[in-house]
This record gives structure tokens, sequence and C-alpha cells, in this order.
């Protein structure tokens, strides 16, 4: 229902003012031309250049990825190849007092965030340690069910709010998550708590080979938002200025006590799913081929090449720290790991339970037969011994 205004004129609703807008937020267009948008400023061209050169080094860490699986030095790995716009933008927006809170596939987004790149990809290499400490770059760990990190980062706004504090939570998903409970549950509480938390939405498309078509009949992802009474928008994921001006708006308020809200970006997965997954059996090239160009990293480079922001020996300067990127991941996991079965035991709980103490004597005793068998072969490491039961590492 319309009120009226009070010069007799019709005014929007509360609830109108919640609506995304008709199409997604473009700031530089796919031809690299800046599209103008009053609700949105463009951002400088100092921090489109600084996250430009995030955007080339996420490219090369998702290429030198890939290559570590083909090489098996990698169990598996989700790669953002295309949407490193989304990756880049979710981190660079945000303070040092804030968190993020990413899902399997985001893991340019952890390094852009800070994170050592090698202990990013600790856990896709299939090593059960974690990687990396979250409370150091206020950093989750990356999260394989879907849509479970959004409930735990309700849960950390939540507690910063009581705390006065002034982080503000930025929560990762993809469409596929939208179709899960706890999305659900996450943005009803997020909103009727009031909490300071973004949720991002990384609609590629596809949830594995399922298209958005068969989960939502809804006119965008974003306008779930009205249905939890927070406002959504909707943004081109490939375009960074776009997704900065967006995001950022989002993150500063939230900050200012504005409450939640959930931020759409229209991307694509130009690879499949992960290594283990044949997307030709659910999309055709022709497909894939549509989007080549609207590449993020090609629509940057021709806007700030137009603004003689960036030149030839700038490129190459992005290139060779990318590469050396690259290069320190080749090394990292290229190095073989020495495995010590009887740290399975150490870390369970704080104190091992009895059936955790049978468990491990028994394959203490297995170890030490095998040691006994071929002298070359080590029972066990020490250090693991003579470390306190229940310390973190």
């Amino acid at each position: 229902m319309m009120g009226g205004a009070p010069d007799g004129g019709a005014q929007p609703t509360a609830d109108s003012a919640l609506l995304p807008s008709a199409e997604p937020v473009q700031l530089v267009g796919p031809d690299g031309q800046h599209t103008h948008d009053d609700r949105y400023p463009l951002p400088d061209g100092a921090q489109l250049l600084g996250a430009y050169g995030q955007l080339v080094a996420g490219r090369r860490i998702n290429d030198q990825a890939n290559a570590l699986v083909r090489q098996g030095r990698m169990a598996v790995y989700p790669s953002s190849h295309g949407q490193e716009a989304c990756q880049v933008a979710a981190a660079v927006v945000l303070g040092d007092e804030d968190w993020l809170f990413p899902t399997y596939r985001d893991t340019v987004a952890v390094i852009t965030r800070g994170v050592d790149p090698l202990e990013v990809l600790t856990l896709l290499r299939g090593d059960w340690h974690g990687g990396y400490d979250p409370h150091q770059h206020r950093v989750a760990t990356q999260a394989t069910p879907l849509a479970t990190q959004l409930l735990h980062a309700v849960g950390v706004a939540h507690a910063a709010k009581l705390r006065g504090e002034s982080t503000v939570v930025l929560a990762m998903c993809g469409d596929g998550a939208t179709s899960e409970g706890d999305f659900h549950e996450a943005l009803n509480f997020a909103a009727v708590f009031h909490v300071p938390v973004v949720f991002f939405i990384q609609n590629n498309g596809f949830a594995i080979s399922v298209p958005l078509k068969n989960q939502s009949v809804a006119p965008s992802l974003a306008h779930k938002a009205i249905g939890y009474g927070m406002p959504g928008e909707r943004v081109d994921g490939n375009d960074l200025a776009a997704l900065l001006a967006v995001l950022g708006a989002a993150v500063d308020r939230a900050r200012d006590g504005g409450g939640p809200s959930l931020i759409e970006a229209h991307t694509y997965r130009m690879q499949a799913h992960t290594n283990a997954d044949d997307a030709t059996r659910y999309r055709s090239a022709d497909d894939v081929e549509r989007w080549v160009p609207r590449d993020p990293i090609v629509r940057m480079r021709t806007y700030l090449r137009a603004l003689h922001l960036l030149d030839e020996e700038g490129e190459r300067a992005l290139a060779g720290a990318a590469d050396a990127i690259a290069a320190t991941i080749r090394r990292g996991l290229n190095t073989e790991v020495e495995v010590n079965p009887a740290e399975l035991f150490e870390y369970v709980y704080t104190e091992k339970t009895s059936q955790l103490r049978e468990q491990a004597e028994q394959l203490r005793e297995e170890l030490a037969r095998d040691a006994e068998a071929d002298p070359g072969v080590d029972a066990e490491d020490d250090g693991a011994q003579d470390r306190p039961e229940g310390e973190n590492r």
C-alpha cells in the first residue's frame, strides 16, 4: 500500500525500500566503460588498482591450485575461476577488526584477507589439520557443509554487538546454500536481533549440477531479504568496482547500526565444481563461452588502462607478484609431509576418552610390531608423546 506524500505524490513504503534494484548494480561494464549509478559512487583509482592486483593474484592462485591437483599434490580444489572479483571484494571491504566467514570455494578470499596461502591450502591437500588460526586474521575455517557457517557468522556478530564492539561480519555462500534451512535460520536470527552481518551470495548459476531455476522461482535471491525485514541488493559479480561499492556500503551500514543485509552477486563458475566433477554433463561449452567476454580481469584492466592508471610495466609487476605467490605454493605443496599416526588421538578432546586411549594404545602396539619387523620404520614421533594432552596446534 502506498502512502500519500505532502505534495500529493506517492512515496515508497518501508517494504519497497528493502527491495533490490531491478537490474544488478554495475559501475564498469564488460567493455571497460564506466556506468553511472546515483546510489553507488565509483571507488577511487588507487583502491581499484590495488584490488586489481589482488584479482590478478587470485586468478594465478586458481590456475596453480588446479595444476597441483592434476599433479597429485592436492586432493581437491573448488576453483573460483571467473568469480575472483567476488572473492577479492569480500576481503578488501573488511577492516582489521571484522570477520570473514568463507565457504569451501572461497580460497582466494581467504588469501586476500592475509592468510598464508600454504596454510589455506593445507585442508584441500588432504591434511587433517585445519590449516590456519581463525583468530589471527579473523577468518573462520572454510566450510564444506552448505550454509552452516552462516549461523556461526550470526553468532559472532551477535556477540560483538553485546560487547559493544564495532565488528562487522561478512558471511559468504553460494546459490545452492540458499535452499538450506540454515540459510533461513541465519537470516531470521540476524534480522530479529539486528546484528551487524552482511550475507553475500555468489550466484554462479549452479549448485554442483542443479541450475538455479530448479532451486528457486523468486525474482532473484536478493528478493528473499524482504521476507526477513532486511534490505537486499543485486550486483554484477564480475564488476570489481560495483562489488567494492555495494559490499562496502553494506559493511558501513552494518557498522553504523543499520543491521544485516543480503547481497547477491550474479557471476558464473567457469570451471567444474571441483576436479571430481564433469561439468559437461549438465551444461554446454557454448553456455560457458557466453561468459568469457564478462571476465572480471579483462574488464577492470581495460578500465584502468583507459584512465592511464595501469601500463605494461605495471602489468608485469603485478604478474610477477602473482607468480611469486604461485611459486611459494608449488614449493610448499611439493614438500612431503611427515605423517605421525599417533597425532590422530591427540586433539579430539581436551582429555582423552577411555576409547581413545584404548585405540591409541592399540595403534602404538601395531606400530611397534611393524618397527621390529622393519627397523627402518619409526614406531612413533617421540615429540608427540611429550606434548601435554589437549595441547592445541
